[in-house]
């Protein structure tokens, strides 16, 4: 990644804090605690108050030994061992005590940051725990989604969407020996990620743009739901629990189908990528269509080419003519937008507007040892499955083409699409 000063660093936390004060801003009481049977949620006070605890524990109490501005903290805030449901019925402070934990925290967190070398090894724990806020204001984003809040009010205020119609065609990538995941000169990465490692990747043909809402809904309208034939028995099982007969928030008026966002609906937008889909479904339209999910070797060799770029378009940093992040929209746009993202095969978007599936089991690479916070991967392997290339929500500053993202193949509360390959 490129590399990073102090004074970048101080403004992206600061950038980070009010994006998440800003994502819980405008709800009441009760819409801030939210539902405690939806197992894919958090309250939210007691999830903001858990970002800046992640900021103390590393930042402060780990790197310079400082005691907690909470005596509870750990009782409070502790992800790892604070049992999901137990979250609710904790004595979560009232919100202007959060708010001023983590003021104080992020106060002394830049006093400290000031006083680093900026070398990439002091900023190390400070960036790990911007990354971690910033994953946490996309779930903030989704939560709010899930629940049908309104829309965030953001600063500065989203732009509107550009129609650019739909990118037909696939992209040919041609067999190679291919090294995947980060090499430690790329700079920060997460355990995940480590270390590249040669695979070798035969021949394939992988769509320019993910699968779109029209795509989708002819698999929709022709009974791809309630057709066993097009789900593996974990899919169609799940589909069944469900009972859905189409993406969780679409819905039929008339002639018309319609996608909530937020608490609106709007008219389903034709030529922009599905969305909130998991991956038994795309798994399901991928066995109808007679196409199939690329694995995850595949996915980052047609982004990033046989060099390796850290972007699909080479090494130049996100810009809003490269990637839909940040909630620039605030939703997704047309699967043709964005022609300087296209990736030297001819991909386009394979960062933001949708996460992407893949076909991969999230499994550790060969050489994988846990990073300080050791179950940032550990407990999801084996049992997930691999997402590549960030959201519409995702932050750019954060995002590149090894990123390795990973959720179960039942989510469908999360901002994910998928692109496909021939068979």
């Amino acid at each position: 990644m490129h590399a990073i000063t102090k004074q970048d660093l101080i403004a992206q936390l600061r950038d980070a804090r009010r994006r998440t004060l800003q994502l819980v801003d405008g709800l009441n009481h009760e819409q801030l605690m939210g539902p405690k049977n939806l197992a894919t949620i958090n309250p939210l006070p007691w999830e903001i108050g858990h970002t800046a605890y992640f900021h103390e524990l590393w930042c402060l109490r780990h790197r310079h030994q400082l005691d907690s501005f909470l005596d509870d903290a750990d009782s409070l805030y502790d992800s790892i061992n604070i049992n999901h449901d137990d979250r609710w019925d904790l004595p979560i402070p009232p919100m202007k005590d959060i708010y001023d934990y983590m003021n104080t925290v992020i106060n002394r967190e830049i006093e400290l940051l000031e006083a680093e070398d900026g070398s990439p090894e002091a900023l190390y724990l400070y960036r790990y725990a911007l990354f971690h806020e910033d994953m946490h204001t996309e779930a903030f984003t989704y939560t709010r989604q899930t629940l049908g809040h309104p829309a965030p009010s953001l600063d500065p205020a989203p732009r509107q969407a550009t129609p650019a119609g739909p990118l037909e065609g696939d992209a040919h990538v041609p067999a190679c020996e291919y090294l995947l995941g980060a090499r430690p000169e790329d700079g920060f990465c997460f355990d995940n990620e480590k270390w590249a490692h040669p695979v070798t990747v035969d021949a394939f043909d992988i769509a320019r743009a993910p699968v779109t809402n029209t795509q989708y809904l002819e698999f929709v309208e022709a009974g791809g739901y309630s057709n066993a034939d097009y789900w593996d028995e974990d899919g169609w099982q799940w589909r069944n629990q469900r009972q859905l007969d189409h993406p969780v928030y679409w819905r039929s008026q008339g002639q018309q189908w319609q996608q909530r966002r937020f608490d609106q609906w709007h008219p389903l937008a034709e030529h922009q990528p599905v969305i909130h889909v998991s991956w038994h479904e795309a798994n399901a339209w991928c066995r109808w269509a007679g196409r199939r999910l690329p694995t995850e070797a595949e996915w980052e060799l047609a982004a990033s080419g046989i060099d390796k770029n850290t972007y699909p378009w080479g090494e130049e940093l996100p810009t809003d003519e490269r990637a839909n992040m940040d909630s620039n929209v605030l939703g997704c746009i047309d699967v043709a937008a964005l022609p300087d993202s296209d990736s030297v095969y001819g991909c386009r978007q394979m960062l933001g507007n949708v996460w992407e599936w893949t076909d991969t089991t999230f499994r550790p690479f060969a050489e994988f040892t846990p990073d300080m916070y050791a179950d940032y991967s550990q407990p999801l392997f084996n049992t997930t499955k691999v997402l590549r290339g960030g959201a519409w929500a995702t932050r750019s500053r954060m995002i590149r083409n090894t990123w390795r993202n990973y959720y179960g193949p039942d989510r469908n509360d999360v901002f994910a699409g998928f692109r496909t390959c021939s068979l």
